[in-house]
This record gives structure tokens, C-alpha cells and sequence, in this order.
């Protein structure tokens, strides 16, 4: 990746919108660009939390493992997003794992210690910072009540509806969206099993609100289906 991509990726980030053009370079010059295959861990628990990561292309999925080895996941990122974030906040040991999902993704890697010291010129940088994390918890917070307060089949309802308001395709009353999820993946992120996600999208088809496969989900009506 070369110094203008980077600074096209850099400059996209909210987080980032504090920086001159000449601290954006500064940062540039230091970001490590990297790859990972589909499905490789970027990083893991525990692991010493000494970098943050920009992604530019594909899509990493974060989470972590419960006492009986389960996955949980907690976020699907997209392209210019930040993780591995929580080093800003004190982490020094990671707390979650990050993994490239089906396709390879591309990502710049920054020292904290570097980034740390940028914040240190520029307090603008340090309030952009607060806010980002800030919303990171936020996200958490309302992942937590969804899981307390609605049941398995509204909580996977509600991710079909979010996931298609984001990234879906809408054509008429119909949205379509490729995903490139398992039912597993989707039971991770909702809180469920994966039978259960079955169960409901299996439901759903059979009320013609939705057709599913592998890779796609339609939606007949977002409407309806909210």
C-alpha cells in the first residue's frame, strides 16, 4: 500500500478527523501494512496489546471465547474501521481475539506507543479518542440489553434488519443482502444456537418474508419483517 492510499484509508476515520494533513502523513509514514488470509487470527487473547489496527479491505470479526470454548462474537468490522482499540484505554493484554472472516483482508498496524505519542502533541486527538470509545461501549451496552431483554427470535428478527439497513441492496420493497455469514456466525452474534437460527430463518421462508442461501438473504418487506 503507498503513502496515498494510506492517507485516503487514514483520512476516512472519524477518529482521525482531529489530525493536520501533516500529522495524517506523520501517522502514514508509521503504519505497517499487512495481510491476512481468510479465517487467520490477527490476533488472540492474551496476547500482548502493543498495536492498533486500521482495516482497509475485507471484513474481521471480533469476539471472544467463553469458559467451555464457545465463540461470542462481537462485532463484524468493515473497511475503515479501527480495532484493537481498547490498548488506548489501558489494555495490555488483549481481552478479545480479532479473525479475518471468508475473504483476506488488508489493514495498517500502528505501535500504540506512536499513536500514544501523537495523542500527546494534539488534544483534539485525545477527545476524538474518548468519543470513539465511548460509542464502542455504547455498542456493547445495547448488545448486552438485547440479550436480556428480547428473546432468540427477536434478537436474530432485529440482526437481519440492522445487517440489511447497513449493507443491503434495496430494490423496490425487497433488500438484498450478502453476507457472507454462517448460520453459526449468526447464532454468535445474536446470542442463540445455531438450530435455533435455523429454526427462525426456516420460519421466516415458510411466511414468505425472506428467502435465504449460503451467501444471500432476501428480504421481501423490511418493512413486514421489522
Amino acid at each position: 500500500m503507498d503513502m496515498n492510499t494510506k492517507l485516503q484509508l487514514l483520512g476516512k476515520l472519524p477518529v482521525l478527523s482531529a489530525l493536520s494533513t501533516g500529522e495524517l502523513e506523520q501517522l502514514a509514514a508509521i503504519a505497517t501494512f499487512r495481510r491476512a488470509p481468510k479465517f487467520q487470527f490477527i490476533f488472540m487473547p492474551d496476547e500482548t496489546a502493543d498495536h492498533l489496527y486500521i482495516l482497509g479491505k475485507g471484513r474481521v470479526k471480533t469476539g471472544t471465547f467463553s469458559s467451555d470454548g464457545r465463540e461470542v462474537i462481537k462485532e463484524i468490522l468493515q473497511p475503515e474501521m479501527m480495532f484493537g482499540d481498547l490498548a488506548l484505554a489501558g489494555e495490555t493484554k488483549r481481552s478479545e481475539f480479532a479473525q479475518a472472516l471468508h475473504d483476506e483482508v488488508e489493514y495498517l498496524a500502528i505501535k500504540v506507543d506512536d499513536f500514544q505519542h501523537l495523542m500527546q502533541q494534539n488534544q483534539r486527538l485525545v477527545f476524538a479518542c474518548l468519543q470513539h470509545l465511548t460509542q464502542r461501549l455504547q455498542r456493547v451496552e445495547e448488545r448486552l440489553a438485547k440479550l436480556v431483554l428480547k428473546d432468540a427470535r427477536e434478537r436474530i428478527i432485529e440482526f437481519l434488519v440492522e445487517t440489511a439497513g447497513k449493507e443491503g441492496r434495496r430494490v423496490g420493497y425487497e433488500t438484498l443482502l450478502k453476507h457472507h455469514l454462517t448460520q453459526q456466525d449468526i447464532a454468535n452474534l445474536t446470542g442463540t444456537s445455531r438450530q435455533t437460527v435455523t429454526s427462525v430463518l426456516n420460519d421466516l421462508r415458510k411466511s414468505n418474508l425472506i428467502y435465504f442461501n449460503r451467501n444471500s438473504i432476501l428480504i421481501r418487506d423490511i418493512e413486514k419483517l421489522a
